[in-house]
């Protein structure tokens, strides 16, 4: 994305006595389940800026479209389930390279991609897409399916970073012409730790349910420094070298302030819960989980659900800068910003009276 060289981002939390709180310009219609609001990408039109759109994945409702002013334009539904007793389309995270989005459908295990314009989205995807992950539609629907996503422009073509549900497994892909749309072709994958050597010479793994590991959800790629920022909810953010055709060493750049604290699964409950005092390992910003994260004008946006803040990074060496709040918007998952001429940031809002939505601020 394009952006002037300076800090545009920073006026609007720096020098604060406590935690900014930022008002939304517009928030868009509220949708209630299944159609769950969840992760927004914006579309810069190149001819005319104020008429550019914003994309909202709905889950099973599939692709919102949204302009300026909050106002739905329309809806491109997910896919009906391929058979009886099989799972739907389920749209979980999108982001846009050029005139194309692509989108991770965790109901289906597939990349879908759209042309978008000022007027919406069409489905251009392969109907012949085969699953990311899964070896077998009977695999896919057992649900360890794409999840999160990040798109970019890295060495000249256009990849898709796409990250596994209840795995710490992420896949690079690539984007290629098929017939009159689009596909995607794994290039390379990571498995990222669940297990992490702690400053005390003990080992500390990652609570969760029997057989699902500490997932990645919120991604981001940097086009300038080829690097990709992926979140691992329950650990913190990585910062991983990209290449066209694979991942380079990562780099645990911050962590949740709960790394390292001992926890246990209770499954009455269906959560972690602590079983022990924190040793104080983690970071001092995120609040379990990490989720979605943004990039412009040399600030990372990272959102820490468990507090409903949002905490910004000088990105060239993941120095906190200030942390803030947008006004009303709770537990908050995707995010997407953009600077220069447009100067918007979209968050998801996860919790209204009666469902999800997402939330404009123009600066």
């Amino acid at each position: 994305m394009s952006s002037p060289p300076a800090l545009a981002l920073l006026p609007l939390f720096l020098t604060a006595p406590a935690t900014p709180v930022i008002t939304p310009t517009v928030i868009t219609q509220t949708f209630e389940a299944p159609a769950d609001a969840d992760d927004p990408a914006i579309w810069v039109n190149p001819r005319d800026t104020e008429r550019s759109v914003v994309l909202g994945t709905l889950k099973e409702g599939g692709l919102a479209v949204f302009d300026l002013n909050g106002r739905t334009i329309g809806v491109s539904p997910a896919p009906r389930p391929p058979a009886p007793g099989a799972k739907p389309g389920r749209y979980n995270n999108v982001d846009v390279v050029g005139n194309l989005a692509f989108v991770s459908d965790r109901g289906r295990d597939r990349i879908r991609v759209f042309e978008v314009d000022e007027h919406g989205v069409k489905d251009v995807t392969n109907p012949a897409t085969r699953p990311v992950f899964s070896k077998t539609e009977q695999e896919v629907d057992e649900q360890h399916t794409v999840y999160g996503l990040a798109a970019g422009h890295v060495d000249g073509k256009d990849v898709v970073v796409t990250s596994r549900r209840h795995e710490t497994s992420i896949a690079l892909l690539k984007k290629v012409r098929s017939g009159n749309g689009y596909d995607t072709e794994k290039v390379s994958t990571l498995d990222l730790p669940s297990t992490f050597a702690l400053p005390n010479g003990q080992r500390w793994t990652v609570c969760g349910k029997p057989g699902e590991g500490p997932q990645v959800e919120g991604m981001v790629i940097d086009e300038r420094t080829s690097t990709l920022y992926a979140a691992q909810e329950d650990v913190g953010i990585w910062r991983i070298p990209l290449r066209a055709n694979g991942f380079g060493e990562p780099q645990l750049a911050d962590r949740v302030r709960s790394f390292g604290a001992p926890q246990k699964y209770h499954p009455e409950t269906g959560e972690c819960e602590a079983d022990g005092p924190n040793p104080g390992f983690g970071g001092r910003w995120l609040e379990a989980d990490a989720e979605g994260l943004a990039i412009a004008d040399g600030v990372l946006i990272a959102s820490s659900q468990g507090d409903s803040r949002f905490v910004a990074y000088r990105k060239a060496d993941m120095k906190p800068v200030e942390d803030f709040r947008v006004k009303d918007v709770e537990h908050s998952d995707g995010a997407d910003v953009v600077t220069g001429k447009l100067n918007l940031l979209v968050v998801h809002d996860g919790e209204r009276p009666n469902g999800t939505g997402f939330a404009f601020v123009r600066f």
